[in-house]
């Protein structure tokens, strides 16, 4: 008998106990693929048998703090003589994949991938490739779709190297029953008169530099650099400083010259955190005058238009915004990246400020990047002349040659600026809407991401007056949080909620906030507030709001605003024993909601009762062992405790953005009437609507799509590849020994981008109270006693972080 075939026939109850546990979390968090319905095809079948009192004990293990109904239903299959693959058997039918994939054994795996290289001819190259999994293990290295000549071990030789080598190699590994993929490598060969005596390791160096040129208009120009090194080179092509858009390669080429061609060149060549730049040519196109870089041609003005303005009548003009708007992003739950803390609290504070400064507000928490990206369509859609916008974003960042990019929770690891969204894109956007303040808090890490060598290009800003930055810290640095109990505050918020409410221009009150964190002795030294404005009139969030009277701008911005922060009504239920339940709903963010539940009338001869909520969408996050509980913080919420009546109980349910149907769930009343001990039960069903964010659908759209045909390739080797994407083979063909069929890998891949859907703003509504009594949380921290907080940060992003 094989190995494989001993693993399928094993008792699951001698499977290792972290898989078990893994398995058996993944089937507690679902309710229609769960333990349950597991429950119901073990018993349907004949092999196994479970009576029903033995699933009651079961599901009473979710009443323990450390219980797990699926640990113990897997327990009794176990000692039923439950075998690896019938467990599996019953994890497919219920389509639980995921679950199914811990339980099969380890196959092989690429431990060592090759990787990319750019050299001279002559050298002497390897590549290698190495995997685990299996005493023997073959090797067969492909250049494209075709086996290369005596490819077939861990190690491709080249000795030496042609320019005809070049290429894209990949290397498949298998041990009779299964294979896997190297990650893509490209090998680039230059071929040069110089003398090589080996290549330094992960030495950067150009070998042909750019030449000086003078062409007469409609030439063509060609311009070329050509570097070495490990890993591949990466290049970016200038002009009069000024980094050319699309000028990523080799060779810069010009069809047909004209008078704004002429210039400066270079090219700046990088290989991880090394770069180099070649050497400075100049470009003259004849029949032009010689230009002088960066240096713009003078206005001309006369004394008339210039004593048209004074200071005077500047420092007594009155501001107003038309409207004001704000988003706030939070990302703290990630899945591939350290989690985070501040968000939740800073996001919260900021926008029970703005609404006091009559800010139409959306404050949304945990966001994937399509969710990110829709979120900022919205945004924009309430954005119009003269309107005040705000942007704040709380989480993991980086930044690289002068772009800010956030990370959403579902970026991977490591991500790029493909994986993230791009600050300066989202600045242009706004600009279109001709708004009248633009605001940015990014509080956030910049350092920069030495995964991610690609240089970003936005379209050219206007040039406006109406934009502020307030980065949270330095270029190149990290920012930080301070952890109190089981909150944090981040260093910059805890800060600027001190002086958010001033009436002072923007610029001046960050300058302030900037001064207050320099006296903080805890990141003194390593994080300090950063401004860049183009502010140029004495704007400020104070500025009151003058709009016209029901214009259609202000009626659809109003509409869609108002459509994004809409709770339920409450609702009384009444059960045949006559119990009435009263449900009551309370928004926390825009996407984060809290239902509670109150007995509001009870028969006399009944002694005792319960109500719960439960059986909840799946996608939706609500933790069973956090449901149900006497008091928000038990759910997780620790900022709006005052605002709730007693005696409830409470459930708070989080990423309300990823319902695509109306949200419903069941009522499930519990009680006992005198002189009968037994428990009676009855369950009704609610449909709430879809509630705050959920309305606008802000998670559907079209996600990147790189399958051609039915293979998949994660990432085109025109580049240089991410390391250890899936890689997927045709299923007919993928044990084929003699040809690999996949998809061409010089064709660039497949990209179908993000449809620009909508997003709105939202007013976090607390019970339909009035203004002045809504919650404002107190401090989290005490300024006497901040050095007995923990600091935290890292390299990787924001804060925690």
């Amino acid at each position: 008998m094989s190995d494989f075939q001993q693993f399928n026939s094993l008792n699951i109850n001698f499977l290792q106990e972290p898989i078990l546990q893994k398995v058996s979390e993944i089937l507690d968090q679902t309710s229609n693929r769960g333990w349950r319905r597991l429950a119901e095809l073990v018993a349907n079948d004949r092999r196994f048998k479970l009576s029903s009192t033995e699933l009651h004990q079961c599901s009473l293990k979710v009443l323990d703090s450390e219980g797990s109904p699926s640990r113990s239903l897997l327990r009794l299959m176990g000692d039923r003589g439950c075998t690896t693959k019938e467990l599996t058997e019953f994890l497919q039918t219920l389509g639980q994949l995921d679950a199914a994939q811990f339980i099969r054994p380890q196959g092989i795996k690429v431990v060592v991938h090759p990787e990319s290289i750019a050299v001279l001819s002559g050298q002497l190259v390897k590549l290698g490739c190495v995997a685990s999994g299996h005493p023997l293990v073959n090797y067969q290295w492909f250049k494209m779709n075709k086996e290369v000549p005596q490819g077939n071990s861990s190690e491709l030789v080249f000795h030496p190297v042609h320019v005809t080598d070049a290429g894209f190699y990949i290397c498949r590994v298998n041990n009779g029953h299964s294979f896997a993929f190297s990650q893509w490598v490209q090998l680039d060969v230059c071929e040069s008169k110089m003398t090589c005596h080996g290549l330094p390791e992960n030495k950067l160096q150009i070998c042909i530099h750019p030449q000086s040129q003078k062409l007469l208009i409609g030439d063509r120009l060609m311009l070329e650099c050509t570097a070495i090194g490990k890993p591949i080179p990466r290049y970016q092509w200038y002009r009069n400083d000024v980094a050319l858009r699309d000028a990523t390669k080799k060779q810069y080429m010009i069809s047909c010259v004209t008078e704004e061609h002429e210039g400066i060149y270079y090219c700046q060549v990088t290989n991880k955190n090394q770069s180099e730049d070649s050497m400075k040519v100049e470009v003259i196109v004849a029949g032009s005058t010689k230009i002088s870089t960066n240096i713009a041609a003078p206005v001309e003005c006369t004394e008339e238009e210039l004593s048209g303005f004074t200071v005077t009548e500047q420092v007594n003009q009155h501001f107003y915004a038309t409207d004001k708007v704000a988003l706030l992003i939070g990302n703290m739950s990630y899945k591939n990246h350290t989690p985070l803390k501040a968000p939740m609290v800073d996001v919260y504070e900021l926008t029970n400020l703005l609404r006091q400064l009559n800010f139409k507000v959306v404050s949304l928490l945990d966001l994937t990047e399509l969710e990110m990206r829709n979120a900022v369509n919205e945004f924009l859609l309430l954005l119009d002349k003269g309107v005040y916008g705000l942007f704040y974003y709380a989480g993991h960042g980086y930044e690289n040659y002068g772009n800010s990019f956030m990370v959403p929770i579902d970026a991977p690891k490591p991500y790029s600026s493909s994986n993230c969204l791009c600050v300066q894109s989202i600045l242009k956007l706004m600009q279109e809407k001709e708004t009248g303040l633009n605001v940015f808090l990014l509080d956030m890490c910049r350092k920069r991401n030495q995964y991610d060598d690609t240089i970003v290009i936005p379209e050219s800003l206007k040039v406006t007056a109406n934009i502020v930055f307030g980065y949270a810290t330095c270029q190149g640095a990290e920012a930080f949080e301070i952890q109190h109990s089981d909150l944090a505050n981040g260093i910059f918020m805890k800060f600027l909620k001190k002086r958010l409410l001033e009436e002072k221009k923007i610029t001046v009150l960050l300058d302030h906030v900037a001064e207050d964190m320099g006296r903080c002795q805890l990141t003194k030294g390593m994080q300090a507030l950063e401004i860049r404005s183009s502010l140029s009139e004495k704007r400020a969030l104070t500025d009151p709001i003058q709009q016209t009277a029901c214009s259609p701008e202000s009626l659809v911005r109003n509409l869609q605003w108002a459509k994004a922060h809409e709770l339920p009504e409450s609702m009384c239920i009444e059960f045949e024993c006559g119990v009435k339940i009263q449900l009551g709903f309370a928004a926390e963010y825009s996407n984060v909601m809290i239902i509670y539940t109150t007995i509001i009338e009870r028969p006399s001869n009944i002694i005792q009762c319960c109500a719960n909520v439960t059986d909840f969408p799946v996608g939706l996050y609500v933790d069973p062992k956090e449901a149900n509980k006497r008091t928000p913080e038990e759910t997780g919420s620790f900022l709006v405790s005052k605002d709730f009546p007693n005696q409830c109980l409470y459930t708070r349910l989080s990423s309300l953005q990823t319902l695509k149907e109306n949200l419903t769930f069941s009522v499930c009343l519990s009680y006992m009437y005198e002189s009968i001990e037994e428990t009676m039960d009855e369950k009704k069903r609610v449909d709430i609507g879809k509630p705050l964010i959920a309305k606008l659908d802000i998670n559907s759209g079209f996600k990147r799509n790189f399958c051609v045909q039915t293979c998949h390739i994660p990432h085109s080797p025109e580049q240089e590849p991410a390391p250890r994407g899936p890689f997927h083979v045709c299923t007919s063909q993928a044990l084929s020994p003699s040809r690999l069929d996949i998809y061409n890998p010089s064709v660039t891949s497949v990209r179908q981008s993000y449809q620009q859907d909508i997003y709105s703003s939202h007013d976090t509504k607390f019970f339909s109270q009035p203004k002045s009594t809504r919650n404002i949380p107190e401090e989290i921290t005490d300024d006497n006693d901040e050095f007995n907080y923990t600091l935290y940060a890292s390299a990787s992003g924001f804060k925690t972080y």
